[in-house]
């Protein structure tokens, strides 16, 4: 019987295979690029919000700790955005006529929230409870970055799953005693694995993995 195909086909064939394989890991490559990428993430980006608030001035200039306007972090899965009632304690007499602050004002007035655009927003098929981390010995900068010298805030981390599970993973290498989690100053000691190890087993930190722990 005649050979129906030429002998070049074997080696074609081995060539477009190998091509089809070089091809996929590719572009693979390339969609973990752009996965990672800031402008994927938001990592790095600042959004435009109805008030420029500054971090900077209120948390480095003024010494204001986080907990005075986001009141719920210790107590409840969200850390809570500040109702104008506690932007307007202070703005009713510093910076009163400033033009700047006028939706303060006018919010006030009306009763109207301001709608602030979220930066750290996470899925809606992911669950994040702040109070659980504060109690663990996370702190405020672990996840959302130098807050104090941010003029606009902006989301520091990729809040992407492979970086949730590194912390989940090795605890120990983020951890800080519960009494500095709200210190934006806090630098980790030289010896962070030797105290991290202590505070995991101090605060009964569990290497939750599973999928269930933040999908439910």
């Amino acid at each position: 019987m005649s050979q129906i195909f030429h002998r070049s086909t074997n080696t074609l064939s081995k060539v477009s295979i190998l091509s089809a394989v070089f091809v996929i890991g590719g572009l693979f490559g390339v969609f973990m690029i752009i996965d990672r990428a800031g402008y994927t993430s938001r990592r790095g980006v600042t959004l435009m919000q109805p008030i420029p608030f500054s971090h900077e001035h209120h948390v480095s200039g003024l010494g204001m700790d986080c907990r005075y306007c986001h009141t719920a972090v210790e107590t409840s899965a969200t850390a809570g955005i500040p109702p104008t009632a506690t932007c307007y304690n202070c703005h009713k007499l510093i910076w009163k006529d400033s033009p700047m602050l006028e939706p303060v004002r006018a919010s006030f007035r009306t009763g109207e929230p301001i709608r602030w655009t979220k930066v750290h927003d996470l899925p809606d098929f992911a669950y994040f409870n702040h109070s659980i981390h504060v109690a663990k010995g996370v702190g405020c900068t672990t996840c959302h970055g130098q807050v104090d010298r941010m003029p606009l805030m902006w989301q520091e981390k990729s809040l992407q799953m492979e970086w949730c599970l590194d912390c989940h993973r090795q605890p120990e290498q983020y951890v800080r005693p519960r009494e500095m989690v709200f210190r934006v100053d806090y630098e980790p000691p030289s010896n962070q694995l030797e105290v991290g190890r202590r505070l995991v087993e101090e605060y009964q930190i569990q290497k939750l993995t599973s999928c269930s722990t933040c999908h439910r």
